[in-house]
């Protein structure tokens, strides 16, 4: 830890004050560790490494966040909802710790102005919210232990975000949703995918989506999965009094 302090106290030297100052009131207590916060918001276009040649960023810490947030909020949900058998509770720890929901908390505790990089924080996609906000709970349990952590995710997740009833009607994935109805009443269905770039700059591509061999919806977008996605939720308004019985 000695040795990535050294790393980053020239390019942070300035700011190390104000940032742990910011970081304090997000956490609500006094980091012990100093340099595993600094690590969770070290971009890798920074390009540092440790004495051994491996980089210092924020994504092995995503990795342990990950894993904290899905077991404190998979024993919230055990304990909270009694009746839910191992597919709905799993279903509704997904909605909770989804990258939109991760990306929303991210961007309201405004992470993304403490972040170190060499790539202007308008070039960043919108992942980049949730990613911080892991390797922060990351950070929080290496330093601090489970306890430390829990009460933190309980503070910024649970108590603010979630709604058992809301996230019961929540849809994570369309296209999941769809092919799972699909499948319970042996419909067919099709995701036909072409390039579509046309006079764009960016590629594009395009989907018909059909069911029972009858196209249903249309969609276009930058990538694959997301023009699937798009056509997906067009279909699912379609047939949504027969598809709502699955959520």
């Amino acid at each position: 830890m000695k040795f990535i302090r050294n790393i980053l106290k020239n390019s942070r030297s300035q700011e190390d004050g104000n940032f742990f100052l910011q970081l304090k009131v997000i956490l609500g207590f006094q980091p012990k560790s100093k340099p595993l916060y600094t690590k969770a918001f070290t971009h890798r276009s920074m390009n540092i490494k440790d004495k051994k040649g491996n980089p210092i960023n924020y994504e092995r810490l995503e990795f342990v966040g990950d894993a904290m947030l899905s077991s404190v909020i998979a024993a919230y949900l055990f304990e909270q909802v009694p009746h839910g058998n191992e597919g709905y509770l799993t279903k509704m720890r997904s909605k909770v710790v989804s990258r939109e929901h991760l990306n929303e908390i991210g961007k309201d505790l405004g992470l993304i102005e403490l972040v170190q990089s060499r790539i202007p924080k308008s070039n960043f996609g919108n992942n980049i919210h949730g990613n911080l906000f892991e390797a922060l709970v990351g950070a929080i349990y290496l330093d601090r232990g489970y306890d430390f952590c829990e009460k933190f995710i309980f503070k910024r997740v649970i108590n603010p975000y979630l709604d058992i009833e809301t996230l019961e009607g929540k849809v994570i994935s369309y296209k999941s949703l769809l092919i799972e109805w699909c499948q319970k009443e042996k419909n067919t269905f099709n995701y036909n995918v072409y390039e579509d770039t046309g006079k764009d700059e960016l590629k594009h591509f395009s989907v018909k989506l059909s069911i029972n061999e009858k196209v249903v919806s249309k969609a276009r977008a930058t990538s694959k999965k997301k023009a699937e996605e798009k056509a997906s939720k067009r279909a699912f308004f379609a047939f949504q009094k027969q598809i709502t019985k699955l959520i």
